[in-house]
Protein backbone atom coordinates (compact mmCIF):
# COMPACT_ATOMS: atom_id res chain seq x y z
CA UNK A 1 0.00 0.00 0.00
CA UNK A 2 1.05 3.60 -0.74
CA UNK A 3 1.11 6.27 2.13
CA UNK A 4 2.94 9.42 3.45
CA UNK A 5 5.28 9.50 6.59
CA UNK A 6 6.53 12.35 8.20
CA UNK A 7 9.43 13.97 7.15
CA UNK A 8 12.49 15.63 9.07
CA UNK A 9 11.32 18.55 10.62
CA UNK A 10 10.34 21.50 8.77
CA UNK A 11 10.50 19.17 5.42
CA UNK A 12 7.36 17.65 3.17
CA UNK A 13 5.80 14.20 4.43
CA UNK A 14 7.70 11.27 2.19
CA UNK A 15 5.66 9.13 -0.10
CA UNK A 16 6.37 5.10 0.91
CA UNK A 17 5.18 1.93 0.06
CA UNK A 18 4.71 -0.81 2.62
CA UNK A 19 5.08 -4.49 1.50
CA UNK A 20 3.83 -7.34 3.39
CA UNK A 21 4.15 -11.27 2.34
CA UNK A 22 0.82 -13.03 1.53
CA UNK A 23 -0.23 -15.28 4.23
CA UNK A 24 -0.30 -17.88 1.57
CA UNK A 25 3.47 -17.61 0.83
CA UNK A 26 4.19 -17.32 4.49
CA UNK A 27 3.72 -20.53 6.77
CA UNK A 28 4.73 -18.31 9.79
CA UNK A 29 2.33 -15.12 9.35
CA UNK A 30 1.69 -14.34 13.17
CA UNK A 31 5.41 -14.51 13.81
CA UNK A 32 7.32 -11.76 13.94
CA UNK A 33 9.27 -10.41 11.22
CA UNK A 34 11.57 -8.21 10.11
CA UNK A 35 10.70 -4.33 8.86
CA UNK A 36 13.15 -3.57 6.35
CA UNK A 37 13.63 0.39 5.17
CA UNK A 38 14.59 -0.10 1.71
CA UNK A 39 16.19 3.50 -0.28
CA UNK A 40 16.09 2.92 -4.07
CA UNK A 41 19.33 3.69 -6.08
CA UNK A 42 19.19 6.05 -9.30
CA UNK A 43 22.39 8.49 -8.19
CA UNK A 44 20.28 10.35 -6.00
CA UNK A 45 18.70 11.97 -8.97
CA UNK A 46 16.99 9.28 -10.61
CA UNK A 47 14.15 6.49 -9.73
CA UNK A 48 11.54 6.05 -7.13
CA UNK A 49 8.91 3.79 -6.00
CA UNK A 50 8.10 2.46 -9.11
CA UNK A 51 11.28 1.30 -10.79
CA UNK A 52 12.75 -0.92 -7.87
CA UNK A 53 8.71 -2.17 -7.13
CA UNK A 54 9.33 -5.48 -8.44
CA UNK A 55 12.90 -5.98 -6.85
CA UNK A 56 11.50 -4.77 -3.84
CA UNK A 57 8.43 -7.27 -3.92
CA UNK A 58 10.53 -10.09 -4.27
CA UNK A 59 12.95 -8.98 -0.99
CA UNK A 60 9.63 -8.72 0.51
CA UNK A 61 7.95 -11.86 -0.40
CA UNK A 62 11.55 -13.74 -0.14
CA UNK A 63 12.47 -12.79 2.84
CA UNK A 64 9.44 -12.92 4.94
CA UNK A 65 10.19 -9.30 5.85
CA UNK A 66 7.73 -6.01 6.04
CA UNK A 67 9.46 -3.70 3.54
CA UNK A 68 9.40 0.47 4.07
CA UNK A 69 10.56 1.62 0.25
CA UNK A 70 11.02 5.17 0.78
CA UNK A 71 10.75 7.98 -2.12
CA UNK A 72 13.32 10.31 -0.70
CA UNK A 73 14.15 13.91 -2.05
CA UNK A 74 16.39 13.59 -5.35
CA UNK A 75 19.01 15.93 -6.19
CA UNK A 76 19.53 18.77 -7.87
CA UNK A 77 16.09 20.37 -6.47
CA UNK A 78 16.96 18.48 -2.94
CA UNK A 79 20.99 18.36 -2.58
CA UNK A 80 23.12 16.45 0.17
CA UNK A 81 22.29 16.02 3.17
CA UNK A 82 18.19 15.91 2.27
CA UNK A 83 18.05 12.43 1.38
CA UNK A 84 20.14 11.42 4.52
CA UNK A 85 17.78 13.06 6.49
CA UNK A 86 14.85 11.61 4.78
CA UNK A 87 16.57 8.57 4.97
CA UNK A 88 16.76 8.98 8.78
CA UNK A 89 13.06 10.05 9.24
CA UNK A 90 12.31 7.14 7.57
CA UNK A 91 14.30 4.94 9.69
CA UNK A 92 12.80 6.59 12.67
CA UNK A 93 9.58 5.92 11.93
CA UNK A 94 9.82 2.35 10.82
CA UNK A 95 11.13 1.62 13.81
CA UNK A 96 8.72 3.47 15.89
CA UNK A 97 5.39 1.56 13.59
CA UNK A 98 7.29 -1.82 13.74
CA UNK A 99 4.80 -3.63 16.18
CA UNK A 100 1.97 -1.83 14.51
CA UNK A 101 3.30 -3.18 11.02
CA UNK A 102 3.68 -7.12 12.17
CA UNK A 103 7.48 -6.62 12.79
CA UNK A 104 10.13 -7.23 14.95
CA UNK A 105 11.10 -4.11 16.96
CA UNK A 106 14.79 -5.87 17.42
CA UNK A 107 14.55 -6.51 14.13
CA UNK A 108 14.97 -3.12 11.93
CA UNK A 109 17.20 -3.89 8.85
CA UNK A 110 18.28 -0.63 6.40
CA UNK A 111 18.94 -1.65 2.77
CA UNK A 112 19.45 -0.25 -0.50
CA UNK A 113 21.00 -0.30 -3.84
CA UNK A 114 23.61 1.99 -5.28
CA UNK A 115 22.93 5.28 -3.88
CA UNK A 116 20.47 3.72 -1.53
CA UNK A 117 22.88 1.33 -0.38
CA UNK A 118 24.92 4.33 0.29
CA UNK A 119 21.65 6.01 2.50
CA UNK A 120 21.29 2.43 4.00
CA UNK A 121 24.96 2.70 5.26
CA UNK A 122 25.04 6.30 6.20
CA UNK A 123 22.03 6.06 7.99
CA UNK A 124 23.35 3.57 10.00
CA UNK A 125 26.22 5.71 10.81
CA UNK A 126 23.86 8.45 12.12
CA UNK A 127 21.92 6.15 14.26
CA UNK A 128 24.79 4.80 15.86
CA UNK A 129 26.21 8.68 16.54
CA UNK A 130 22.72 9.96 17.50
CA UNK A 131 21.62 7.24 19.83
CA UNK A 132 19.56 4.82 17.62
CA UNK A 133 17.22 3.30 16.68
CA UNK A 134 18.71 0.35 17.20
CA UNK A 135 19.46 -1.45 13.45
CA UNK A 136 19.64 -5.26 13.01
CA UNK A 137 21.36 -5.49 9.97
CA UNK A 138 22.48 -3.60 6.86
CA UNK A 139 22.32 -4.79 3.18
CA UNK A 140 23.97 -3.00 0.65
CA UNK A 141 23.91 -3.59 -2.74
CA UNK A 142 26.79 -2.28 -4.69
CA UNK A 143 26.76 0.52 -2.64
CA UNK A 144 27.50 3.65 -4.08
CA UNK A 145 29.91 4.78 -0.80
CA UNK A 146 33.07 7.51 -1.68
CA UNK A 147 32.40 10.85 -3.46
CA UNK A 148 36.31 10.12 -4.42
CA UNK A 149 35.54 8.23 -7.33
CA UNK A 150 39.81 6.98 -7.56
CA UNK A 151 39.59 3.44 -7.09
CA UNK A 152 40.84 1.14 -9.64
CA UNK A 153 37.56 -0.28 -10.81
CA UNK A 154 36.30 2.91 -11.39
CA UNK A 155 39.31 3.03 -14.19
CA UNK A 156 39.15 -0.11 -15.11
CA UNK A 157 35.18 -0.48 -15.47
CA UNK A 158 34.83 3.27 -16.29
CA UNK A 159 33.13 2.45 -20.41
CA UNK A 160 31.60 -0.79 -21.58
CA UNK A 161 29.03 -1.12 -18.59
CA UNK A 162 26.17 -0.12 -16.67
CA UNK A 163 26.45 2.70 -15.35
CA UNK A 164 29.75 4.22 -16.50
CA UNK A 165 32.50 6.52 -14.51
CA UNK A 166 31.25 9.37 -16.16
CA UNK A 167 27.96 8.56 -15.26
CA UNK A 168 28.56 7.92 -11.83
CA UNK A 169 31.03 11.47 -11.67
CA UNK A 170 27.78 13.33 -13.19
CA UNK A 171 25.57 12.07 -10.15
CA UNK A 172 28.17 13.19 -7.64
CA UNK A 173 27.38 16.32 -8.76
CA UNK A 174 23.93 16.88 -9.04
CA UNK A 175 24.07 15.62 -5.46
CA UNK A 176 26.88 17.95 -4.12
CA UNK A 177 26.33 20.97 -6.04
CA UNK A 178 29.41 22.58 -6.43
CA UNK A 179 29.77 23.26 -2.49
CA UNK A 180 29.59 19.95 -1.46
CA UNK A 181 30.93 17.93 1.39
CA UNK A 182 31.36 14.86 -0.69
CA UNK A 183 33.96 14.36 2.40
CA UNK A 184 31.34 14.01 4.61
CA UNK A 185 30.66 10.41 6.19
CA UNK A 186 26.96 10.88 5.86
CA UNK A 187 27.71 11.44 1.95
CA UNK A 188 30.65 9.03 1.51
CA UNK A 189 30.36 6.70 4.37
CA UNK A 190 33.71 4.89 3.56
CA UNK A 191 35.57 7.72 4.54
CA UNK A 192 34.13 7.77 8.01
CA UNK A 193 37.08 8.40 10.17
CA UNK A 194 35.30 5.52 12.73
CA UNK A 195 33.34 2.34 11.68
CA UNK A 196 33.11 1.11 15.48
CA UNK A 197 29.66 0.10 16.48
CA UNK A 198 27.74 -0.51 13.70
CA UNK A 199 25.63 -3.06 12.57
CA UNK A 200 25.89 -6.78 10.72
CA UNK A 201 26.52 -5.48 7.34
CA UNK A 202 25.59 -8.12 4.32
CA UNK A 203 27.30 -6.49 1.00
CA UNK A 204 26.60 -7.41 -2.39
CA UNK A 205 29.21 -6.12 -4.89
CA UNK A 206 29.81 -6.62 -8.86
CA UNK A 207 32.95 -7.51 -10.51
CA UNK A 208 32.64 -5.41 -13.51
CA UNK A 209 31.07 -1.95 -11.61
CA UNK A 210 32.94 1.40 -11.12
CA UNK A 211 31.58 0.75 -7.63
CA UNK A 212 33.09 -2.58 -6.90
CA UNK A 213 36.19 -1.32 -4.81
CA UNK A 214 34.44 0.18 -2.56
CA UNK A 215 31.97 -1.98 -1.78
CA UNK A 216 34.71 -4.33 -0.65
CA UNK A 217 36.97 -1.55 1.13
CA UNK A 218 33.61 -0.67 3.13
CA UNK A 219 33.94 -4.63 4.20
CA UNK A 220 37.15 -4.36 4.82
CA UNK A 221 36.99 -1.58 7.43
CA UNK A 222 33.85 -2.96 8.91
CA UNK A 223 35.54 -5.92 9.29
CA UNK A 224 38.63 -4.37 10.77
CA UNK A 225 36.72 -2.92 13.41
CA UNK A 226 35.11 -5.58 14.60
CA UNK A 227 32.31 -5.80 12.76
CA UNK A 228 30.54 -8.77 11.30
CA UNK A 229 30.32 -8.65 7.66
CA UNK A 230 29.11 -11.02 4.74
CA UNK A 231 30.32 -10.06 1.75
CA UNK A 232 28.47 -11.67 -2.21
CA UNK A 233 30.73 -10.83 -4.11
CA UNK A 234 29.58 -11.97 -8.10
CA UNK A 235 32.80 -11.20 -10.32
CA UNK A 236 31.17 -11.46 -13.73
CA UNK A 237 28.00 -9.21 -13.25
CA UNK A 238 27.66 -5.47 -13.59
CA UNK A 239 26.11 -2.42 -11.95
CA UNK A 240 22.49 -3.10 -11.97
CA UNK A 241 22.43 -6.49 -12.23
CA UNK A 242 19.69 -7.57 -9.23
CA UNK A 243 17.00 -6.11 -11.82
CA UNK A 244 17.16 -8.57 -13.97
CA UNK A 245 16.68 -12.10 -12.40
CA UNK A 246 14.38 -13.39 -15.69
CA UNK A 247 17.82 -13.96 -17.04
CA UNK A 248 20.75 -13.64 -14.71
CA UNK A 249 20.98 -16.43 -12.17
CA UNK A 250 23.52 -14.45 -10.32
CA UNK A 251 20.79 -12.05 -9.71
CA UNK A 252 18.66 -14.73 -8.15
CA UNK A 253 21.27 -16.02 -5.94
CA UNK A 254 22.39 -12.47 -4.87
CA UNK A 255 18.62 -11.75 -4.10
CA UNK A 256 18.75 -15.15 -2.34
CA UNK A 257 21.67 -14.87 0.12
CA UNK A 258 19.75 -10.84 1.03
CA UNK A 259 16.55 -12.08 1.54
CA UNK A 260 18.01 -15.06 3.68
CA UNK A 261 20.05 -12.52 5.74
CA UNK A 262 17.33 -10.48 6.49
CA UNK A 263 15.02 -13.57 7.39
CA UNK A 264 17.56 -14.40 10.06
CA UNK A 265 17.65 -11.47 12.14
CA UNK A 266 15.22 -11.28 14.66
CA UNK A 267 12.55 -13.82 15.69
CA UNK A 268 12.20 -15.34 12.75
CA UNK A 269 15.69 -16.71 11.83
CA UNK A 270 14.93 -18.72 9.21
CA UNK A 271 18.99 -19.08 8.48
CA UNK A 272 22.03 -17.64 9.85
CA UNK A 273 24.22 -15.20 7.97
CA UNK A 274 27.81 -16.12 8.66
CA UNK A 275 30.56 -13.87 6.92
CA UNK A 276 32.93 -14.91 4.02
CA UNK A 277 32.52 -15.13 0.35
CA UNK A 278 30.29 -14.77 -1.94
CA UNK A 279 28.85 -16.51 -5.47
CA UNK A 280 29.48 -15.71 -8.90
Amino acid sequence: MDRTIPGPPGAPRLPVRLYMPAPETDPRPAAPRPTVVFFHGGGYVLCGLDSHDATVRALAARSGAVVVSVAYRLAPEHRFPAAVDDAYAALCWAAGESAALGGDPDAVVTAGDSSGGGLAAAVALRARDEGGPAIALQVLLYPLLDAAQDTASYRENAHGYFPTAAHLRWFWQQYLGADGQGEHPHASPLRAADLHGLPPAYIVTAGCDPLRDEGLAYAARLRAAGGQVTTDHHPHMFHGFLGFPEVLPDAVRAMTGAAEAIGSTGGRRKNSGGSGGGAG
